[in-house]
């Protein structure tokens, strides 16, 4: 599998799995990977550092993804081969204490920012390019405090799928990918982020899922191998969803 001269962008990019999908493209011979990062810049620096130890050029995308400056920045990026939304947020509470505020930025970040990229950026993808949304196992599975996530990942899926549809003609394909539990700064958030680690291992495989895992299975679905998977969801979770 190689991506050579590819131009590629992972929102979320910095740190976690979006990390590790942008050091993927460019160790598989992206010339060019644009990160999208909310807050740390010393994480983004660092990761642009490896990016480029590894032939790619790195490139940072600062602030908000649900941002119209954000948008435009994805824009003058010109022509891109894989848009990676990757980037996530959320308020982590019960269903009942949320407010209207926290729906709108948790949909926002998580679902609408990927059909705003959309916008921007397909008009100048080529043909044989690739959109890829990451989602979580909340989006069609119940958990604890994950209400408004959940409800945004769900919506993200739909998306996919109209996405998928609608770009088809234009020769780019639209997919997810749904991780399961893997150990990233953002379950610092989970108050029940311990009994989170092991409900993750307890799937046939018997360990998390990591970052790479969650990697490997982006690159394949923009890959030419994956020509015809349009508006699916790739489960990674090793096979933890499989069990009653």
């Amino acid at each position: 599998m190689s991506f050579g001269g590819a131009s590629v962008l992972v929102t979320g990019g910095s740190r976690g799995i979006g990390k590790a999908i942008a050091l993927r493209f460019a160790a598989l011979g992206a010339a060019r990977v644009a990160i999208g990062y909310l807050r740390s810049d010393s994480a983004a620096a660092e990761t642009a550092q490896e990016l480029e130890v590894l032939g790619a050029k790195a490139i940072l995308v600062r602030g908000n993804v649900s941002s119209e400056r954000v948008h435009g920045e994805v824009a003058a990026l010109g022509s891109l081969d894989m848009l990676i939304h990757n980037a996530a947020t959320g308020v982590i509470r019960p269903a009942l204490e949320t407010e209207d505020k926290h729906w709108d930025w948790t949909l926002g970040a998580n679902a609408r920012a990927l059909l705003a990229l959309t916008r921007v950026a397909a008009p100048q993808m080529p043909a044989g390019s690739s959109i890829v949304g990451i989602s979580s196992l909340g989006s069609q599975r119940v958990l604890e405090n994950y209400t408004l996530v959940g409800a945004s990942k769900a919506a993200l899926e739909a998306l996919v799928r109209y996405l998928a549809v609608e770009l088809a003609p234009r020769g780019i394909r639209v997919n997810a990918v749904s991780a399961g539990v893997v150990e990233t700064g953002a379950l610092d958030h989970f108050p029940n982020r311990e009994a989170m680690l092991e409900l993750g291992a307890q799937n046939p495989v018997g360990r998390l899922v990591s970052p790479e895992d969650v990697a490997a299975a982006v690159t394949f679905l923009c890959s030419p191998e994956a020509e015809m998977v349009r508006g699916q969801t790739l489960v990674v979770d090793g096979g933890y969803s499989l069990l009653a």
